[in-house]
């Protein structure tokens, strides 16, 4: 039984390995006018098709020493980082979302809300990795999102309420602010956290936001201490919020509960 377990938590973390190098890819073509899902993967120096033995999460970078096998070309630590947080997340998805007990239930081990779940980080990845480049989310990406919430109401025990007003909760105010202030908020960060909302219910995306504002503004606060940028300088803020998501994803339940206590 423990062998069997282990070897279900090898599939599931080599699976949101592959996942997130898949959406790592993405993050890389989109901002490029490419089509992620076109045209095998090739060494950005030498131009060449990677194999398979190139392409197995993890482990190709590892054995190949991060370098391309063809020209020795470094790979950046960036792809073995993604690949493994990948993995940490689908085994965090699973805990949190549950294990599928049977071919019905889900697949290789995972629940399909964990299955769902591991998707919405993958997702999240592509956006945060664009906005951090180009400080632009696209709106494709909100799309596949918002299905994903779709998808999560559906299969939630508590029905579509909460999932509704998790879509306006925090982007309707986020918009209104907008109006207000101009520059307050960046659209895609507004229609990032609609569709997350839809995902999250009320409560977590309230988690997910506070979670998001509080990651940037101590990123902002060192920006100003290092005087790398000054008031009047904007910075990618997608990448916080998707931060704050994910964290409300796996952590949610935890937390509110903890802060309910002093309420």
């Amino acid at each position: 039984m423990l062998l069997l377990e282990c070897l279900l938590g090898l599939i599931r973390f080599l699976l949101g390995a592959a996942l997130f190098s898949f959406m790592n890819v993405v993050a890389w073509r989109l901002p490029r006018n490419m089509d992620p899902l076109k045209g095998r993967s090739i060494c950005p120096r030498c131009g060449r098709t990677l194999d398979a033995p190139d392409l197995v999460p993890v482990f190709s970078w590892l054995f190949l020493r991060g370098r391309c096998r063809h020209c020795g070309a470094h790979i950046p630590a960036r792809y073995l980082l993604v690949e493994v947080l990948g993995g940490v997340l689908a085994l965090g998805c699973t805990r949190q979302y549950g294990a599928a007990l049977g071919l019905p239930d889900g697949l290789f081990g995972m629940s399909w809300a964990a299955l769902l779940a591991l998707a919405v980080c993958g997702i999240l990845l592509s956006i945060a990795l664009i906005d951090a480049e180009t400080q632009t989310i696209p709106d494709r990406l909100n799309f596949a999102l918002a299905i994903c919430g779709v998808a999560g109401t559906a299969l939630s025990p508590a029905g579509w309420r909460g999932h509704i007003i998790g879509a306006v909760c925090v982007s309707v105010p986020m918009f209104l602010l907008c109006l207000a202030i101009d520059g307050a908020f960046g659209g895609g960060d507004i229609k990032l956290m609609a569709a997350a909302g839809l995902f999250l219910g009320w409560q977590n995306t309230l988690l997910a936001m506070f979670f998001g504002i509080l990651g940037g503004g101590v990123y902002g606060m060192y920006l100003l201490a290092a005087k790398k940028a000054d008031k009047k300088d904007h910075f990618a803020f997608g990448p916080f919020l998707c931060a704050g998501i994910v964290l409300a994803m796996l952590f949610g339940e935890p937390v509110l509960g903890w802060y309910c206590q002093f309420l």
